[in-house]
């Protein structure tokens, strides 16, 4: 990995607006957002392996994946479609960039590995990324303010978690509620 890579994954997870103005305008970071999105997956699984064992490695990697193109998609439907201010213009691209990198506070979940403190990581993790998903979306939909960004991505999560509890279903791989 590079220095660049890291440095942005940092910023990202600094909730720096900034750094999502800059992947959001930057079309050869694609790639790199989706590794964020693939690590950050592979540390909730590693986080978890006592729970999910070496098969939540991989579906909690498969997740991400999917997580992270369909609440992009929502969010750009969502966004610029049904709530978007007069300035509002952007692609999938680029919320794929943005939200890629609002998944950088996730790489935490890797200390789930402690059984003491999995239960707070993941949690502290969660909040993080969401805030993060905030900013990233308020950045990539050019929003004057905050609240609609909140809105767009509670709208978004919330469709986001029927569609992978559906899936997730479909292919009876639900955790088991205790």
């Amino acid at each position: 990995m590079n220095s660049n890579f890291i440095n942005r994954i940092l910023r990202a997870a600094r909730l720096d607006a900034h750094l999502y103005e800059e992947v959001e305008a930057d079309k050869a970071s694609m790639r790199q957002a989706m590794l964020v999105v693939i690590l950050s997956g592979v540390a909730a699984g590693v986080g978890s392996i006592s729970h999910g064992g070496h098969l939540g490695i991989a579906v909690g990697t498969l997740m991400a994946l999917a997580g992270w193109y369909i609440w992009a998609f929502l969010t750009y439907l969502i966004g610029t479609k049904f709530l978007p201010e007069p300035q509002t213009k952007s692609d999938i691209s680029e919320l794929l960039r943005t939200i890629g990198f609002a998944s950088s506070p996730g790489l935490i979940r890797v200390l789930g590995v402690v059984p003491e403190i999995e239960r707070f990581v993941f949690p502290a993790a969660s909040i993080w990324m969401l805030v993060a998903m905030v900013i990233a979306v308020r950045q990539a939909l050019d929003y004057k303010g905050t609240l609609r960004a909140v809105i767009v991505c509670v709208i978004g999560w919330v469709i986001q978690i029927a569609i992978l509890i559906t899936i997730l279903s479909f292919f009876n791989v639900l955790p088991e509620l205790a």
